[in-house]
């Protein structure tokens, strides 16, 4: 199923963008909104090419440049998803800043999934089933 495959993407990117975040809010110190806009960034650059290298059939739907603009244009609300449950957690609530980080990621993770499968690429049902 391709939301089993999705979820291991996901978990890599996942990774790769609370490691950086970690590394450089939670150690370094610098500004977690500004480390975490950045390792998002990069975190969906890394989702998009496992994404098409494991998951989703690139180019079918829309042509390539087209695809990728989407994805980020789509990731552009995840972000500022990701920032409001950041700031929120954070700064309102108090909760710890990995934690608040990981929590931020879980709600994008299912934003992206959802409007990937559902609209930038063609093969497009939850759980269809993958023989």
């Amino acid at each position: 199923m391709k939301i089993i495959k999705y979820f291991f993407v996901g978990a890599i990117a996942a990774l790769t963008d609370i490691s950086l975040f970690y590394i450089f809010a939670r150690l370094l110190g610098y500004n977690y909104l500004i480390v975490a806009f950045f390792s998002f960034i990069i975190a969906t650059f890394v989702n998009y090419i496992l994404s098409i290298m494991y998951v989703f059939k690139s180019g079918i739907k829309f042509s390539k440049k087209k695809e990728i603009s989407l994805i980020y244009i789509i990731s552009s609300i995840a972000l500022l998803i990701n920032q409001i449950s950041l700031y929120v957690l954070i700064d309102l609530i108090t909760v710890e800043m990995t934690l608040s980080k990981v929590i931020a990621t879980i709600i994008a993770f299912f934003w992206n999934y959802l409007i990937r499968r559902n609209y930038i690429f063609k093969d497009s049902t939850i759980w269809e089933k993958q023989y």
